[in-house]
């Protein structure tokens, strides 16, 4: 083959071309920005939810214990606020959580007089509280 016909055959303008015709089908403006965003983007509804919650309870007796307890079992931290309940079932109440909350390897600490703060293992608590007031209230009351 001559350097001729290379070069013909190179730039060959004889050939017919075939035409595809291409149907672009609608889709809604969620699904265009999902396929066209898919690499190395994180959706916005990811980051608004929630990792972790932090329930309030305030018992009124000792049959509100178990709730209390499957909420820690679902690794949501606690804040028991036992102010409403008498001494011997507050006791009680406080005695069952520190049960499931050593069966968790969870951690319970007292805010305040009468708070308590139950947390599972993935919930980390940083900081302390005074206890010199916490102290004179539990002198008090015999916890």
């Amino acid at each position: 083959m001559s350097l001729k016909e290379k070069f013909k055959n190179f730039f060959n303008t004889d050939e017919e071309y075939e035409y595809v015709e291409e149907i672009e089908v609608d889709e809604p403006e969620d699904q265009q920005f999902t396929k066209k965003t898919s690499k190395n983007v994180v959706s916005l509804s990811a980051i608004q939810q929630p990792t972790s919650k932090v329930i309030l309870c305030e018992p009124k007796s000792y049959n509100e214990v178990q709730e209390i307890a499957d909420n820690l079992l679902n690794r949501r931290a606690v804040v028991i606020n036992l102010q409403r309940v008498d001494h011997t079932q507050a006791k009680r109440i406080v005695d069952f959580l520190s049960g499931t909350v050593y069966s968790i390897k969870g951690d319970i600490q007292k805010l305040g007089h009468e708070t308590f703060l139950c947390t599972p293992d993935t919930v980390d608590v940083t900081g302390t509280i005074s206890t010199v007031s916490l102290e004179e209230d539990e002198m008090k009351k015999g916890w």
